[in-house]
């Protein structure tokens, strides 16, 4: 008996000596400088769960104000099985952008490289630089401010005088689809109203998978979202082929986002039609989604202190 008990001790012991080192191990990863302070949670699991939970206000989610207020803006953890630090530090975020590509490398969670895809959220050095010129071409301030933001308060009086005539307006929903009209006409050349394709319906509420485990697992968040990516990639995809195929007998000028990347296909090796399409899907998506969360949320405040908005006025 003594025996047998001693044969067992002798297998538990390494076993609980490996364990403790690992946790250890865990709870105080290695780094070659200094790491913020904060809690890597349980082994694996890290504090996911508690990210997740729903928050029940729309004040800062109780996973970061909590963590801030026992840790301040700089603070460890560990969620979905990946070691992070999160900064709510303006300055410090401000010094990691302008040192991309120098201190730090861009990278997103693996949900957002498998819906927007990798290479596309990845794009560094001077993939990067073009995408960021393109965009400025199309969507920067001068363009807003001489061309797009007269149209666009257009298509907003257009759309408040639709609203006022309903008993009731789903606000985030029904900025989004505007918003959505009027960003994929000027990128795409994209009219809803003529096309039985819906895009903006496929896109709608597209960050709950884009924050979701990614398991394409049938019923999950991530599921659900990456089918719905994929009618709109089979959509921009077509847009983007009719758009090569049109050729120098077709549009007679650059007018839009579109007509420019198919045009430098042309002279640009890393712009293939998968990749374009892409681009057009992610920067669609950006235009629009977290847009009208934020007016939504603008609105409510609003009307909730009418001194405010009478101050605005």
């Amino acid at each position: 008996m003594e025996m047998m008990v001693r044969s067992v001790w002798l297998f538990v012991f390494p076993l609980l000596v490996i364990s403790i080192r690992w946790i250890y191990r865990w709870r105080n990863p290695k780094c070659k400088g200094t790491l913020p302070p904060g809690s890597m949670g349980l082994p694996l699991l890290g504090e996911t769960l508690s990210l997740l939970v729903t928050a029940r206000s729309i004040d800062i989610h109780p996973f970061f104000k909590e963590r801030m207020s026992r840790y301040g803006p700089l603070f460890k953890t560990s969620v979905a099985g990946r070691s992070i630090v999160i900064s709510a530090d303006p300055d410090f975020n401000s010094f990691l952008f302008q040192q991309e590509g120098k201190l730090v490398e861009m990278w997103y969670m693996d949900s957002f490289a498998k819906l927007l895809r990798q290479d596309t959220t990845a794009a560094s050095g001077y993939v990067h630089k073009y995408l960021r010129h393109l965009v400025l071409n199309h969507f920067g301030v001068e363009t807003l401010k001489h061309r797009l933001l007269p149209q666009l308060e257009c298509a907003i009086n257009q759309r408040l005088q639709e609203w006022a005539k309903q008993p009731e307006v789903q606000l985030k929903d029904q900025t989004a689809a505007m918003i959505f009209e009027f960003t994929a006409k000027h990128m795409l050349g994209y009219e809803p109203e003529k096309s039985s394709d819906t895009i903006a319906l496929n896109l709608s509420n597209f960050l709950e998978g884009l924050m979701a485990f990614p398991l394409r697992v049938p019923g999950t968040a991530f599921y659900r979202c990456k089918k719905r990516q994929q009618k709109v990639i089979q959509v921009i995809s077509k847009l983007v082929e009719e758009r090569m195929n049109s050729g120098e007998g077709g549009r007679t000028s650059k007018t839009d986002f579109l007509d420019q990347i198919v045009e430098d296909m042309r002279t640009e090796s890393f712009l293939t039609k998968e990749f374009a399409t892409h681009v057009l899907f992610g920067i669609l998506l950006a235009s629009f989604e977290t847009v009208s969360s934020t007016i939504a949320l603008a609105i409510k405040y609003l009307s909730d202190h009418p001194s405010l908005l009478q101050q605005l006025t």
